[in-house]
Formats: C-alpha cells, sequence, structure tokens
C-alpha cells in the first residue's frame, strides 16, 4: 500500500502561544498514521488567514504533500477562518467530504451543523478542515479517511477513475507529477502582499534530455541516448534553499517545484520562480537558488 506523504496543521492563537496543549492535531496523526500515510509535517499557527493561506501553500507547492489536515477555526468565531483561508488557495472543491462529516456530526450532536469546514484540491493535494476539538476531529476524520485514500489514488492516476468503484486507481509510486502552472505562479506572485516592489519576474524550467550528462560536460556518447530519469528529493533541504534565497537582497518573491519517480524525456525536472527589485538581483538569486537545488536537495539516475 503506498505511504502518502501528509501533513497536519492545528490553527489556533492559544495554541501557537503555547497557552493550550494541542491534542487534536496528534490525535489525527495518529489516525493518519495507522492509516498508513506517512505524516512529515506538523505546525500549530495562529488564526491568521494570511498564515494559514502560507502554510497551506507551502505544504502542497513547496513539500509536495498528497494530504493536508488542520484542525481548528472552523466555527462562527470571529477569528475562525480557516475555509476562508482554505477557499482562497484551493483550486478544485471536493464538498462531499465536509458535506459527509457535518452528516455524521448531526447524528451525535445537532450541533454539528455549525461546522463550516471545507475540503478541496490544490494541484496533486487535498486539503481538508477538521473541528479544533479532539473528539470533533477523530470523529469527522473517521467518516472520510477510507473514501480519502481512494481519491487521492484518482487524483494521481494519469486517467479517470471510477469514484463507485472498489479498486484501485493506476497510480504507483514512480509516476511522473505534474508540473504547476509558471503562469498561475506569477499570478499569485504579483497579487501577493509587497508585490510592488518587485520589478522583474524570472522563471527555470528543467527537463529531462535525451542527451547524457556524460555527452554534454565531458562529450562522451558513449552511454547512448537517454530513455528516462528517476528523480528523488530532500523536500526539508529545498524549504531551507527556498528560504536562504527569500533572504538575498533585493529578493520579493521564491517560488520551486520538483518533480518525482520516474520521469519521461521531455518531463518536467523542476520548476523555479524568483521576483527581485532588479534584473541581476533576479538573475543572482535564480541562478544560485537552481544551481544548489541540483548540487545538495535532488538525487537523479539517468535511465538507458
Amino acid at each position: 500500500m503506498q505511504a502518502y506523504r501528509a501533513a497536519v496543521i492545528t490553527v489556533s492563537d492559544k495554541g501557537a502561544r503555547g497557552e493550550r496543549t494541542d491534542t487534536s492535531g496528534p490525535a489525527v496523526r495518529r489516525m493518519l498514521e495507522e492509516a498508513g500515510y506517512a505524516v512529515v509535517h506538523t505546525a500549530i499557527i495562529p488564526d491568521d488567514r494570511k498564515r494559514i493561506r502560507e502554510e497551506l501553500i507551502r505544504c502542497a507547492d513547496i513539500l509536495d504533500l498528497r494530504l493536508i489536515i488542520t484542525t481548528g477555526g472552523t466555527g462562527f468565531s470571529q477569528r475562525d477562518v480557516t475555509p476562508e483561508a482554505s477557499l482562497d488557495v484551493i483550486e478544485r472543491p471536493a464538498p462531499g467530504l465536509p458535506e459527509a462529516m457535518r452528516a455524521e456530526s448531526m447524528r451525535i450532536t445537532p450541533h454539528g451543523c455549525l461546522s463550516r469546514g471545507t475540503a478541496g484540491l490544490r494541484g496533486k493535494s487535498l486539503i481538508i478542515n477538521l473541528p479544533g476539538s479532539r473528539k470533533a476531529a477523530v470523529e469527522n476524520l473517521s467518516v472520510v479517511l477510507k473514501p480519502v485514500r481512494h481519491g487521492i489514488e484518482m487524483l494521481l492516476s494519469e486517467g479517470s477513475t471510477d469514484c463507485a468503484g472498489s479498486g484501485h486507481a493506476g497510480y504507483h509510486e514512480g509516476t511522473a507529477a505534474e508540473a504547476p502552472s509558471l503562469d498561475a505562479w506569477i499570478r499569485e506572485a504579483k497579487a501577493a502582499e509587497g508585490a510592488c516592489g518587485a520589478g522583474m519576474y524570472l522563471t527555470h524550467c528543467g527537463v529531462v534530455r535525451a542527451t547524457s550528462r556524460a555527452a554534454v560536460r565531458d562529450g562522451d556518447a558513449s552511454a547512448g541516448e537517454v530513455k528516462g530519469m528517476m528523480l528523488s528529493y530532500d523536500p526539508a533541504a529545498l524549504e531551507e534553499l527556498i528560504r536562504e534565497a527569500a533572504g538575498m537582497e533585493g529578493v520579493f518573491h521564491v517560488r520551486a517545484w520538483i518533480g518525482q519517480g520516474k520521469l519521461k524525456v521531455g518531463d518536467d525536472i523542476m520548476r523555479v520562480l524568483i521576483g527581485a527589485d532588479t534584473r541581476p538581483h533576479a538573475f543572482e538569486a535564480l541562478t544560485r537558488l537552481t544551481s544548489r537545488i541540483k548540487k545538495e536537495c535532488v538525487t537523479e539516475e539517468e535511465l538507458f
């Protein structure tokens, strides 16, 4: 069974300040791990729409996680903005999941209808909001845990899959992930806070080529034509490199994505976006980041 990578994000002002012990997050993490997920990222963040939005984007676009679960911030309080922050980044809604959770909650308490949690897809990531209480979070997740796995398999499959079927989709480890849209990245960058200081956006799109590294770098064509590539990377290392690039002089915006698994010739290896005040600063940051990603973050094997 595929161990999909997941994140659990607790949204709580008091939790973020250390004034309340988080019980829902650890409980959700245990449920996911028992169901076969690899929970590689957890966080406790305040009830701040911008902060929630940034964390979701980081988990989906940078860490490239398949399942992103939030707990908290789904009620009627003025500070409960998790659904709004999620809808800011969701590209395709999945209304059936919160509908199923609320229906089950209503069987337990009439207050179940007051949960405003949402769910949806961003790229190849599924985002689901759970209530903040441990009991409600566990009850809600237990309702959808099984269909969620099938949904992720459908999300990662190369073709369409019958939602009503009991079998698994055709995705398996080693299938190339779909690269994000550079146009969408640039639109988001221009709409971001502080974007007015950026005067130049530069992008990099690396692809798998048929000519081997040895032939390009050393003139040695004895290895023959490349048929594909096995690619993997360290998400934590990528996140650190992005953070360092964002701190360079004149840089306002940094995004990076790396493909995974078995890639074909022509498939995308990586995509990088830099927004900076001037072209020299943008060019320096782009060159440095792409070079360090290749040297420090990526492991690749050419297939002949």
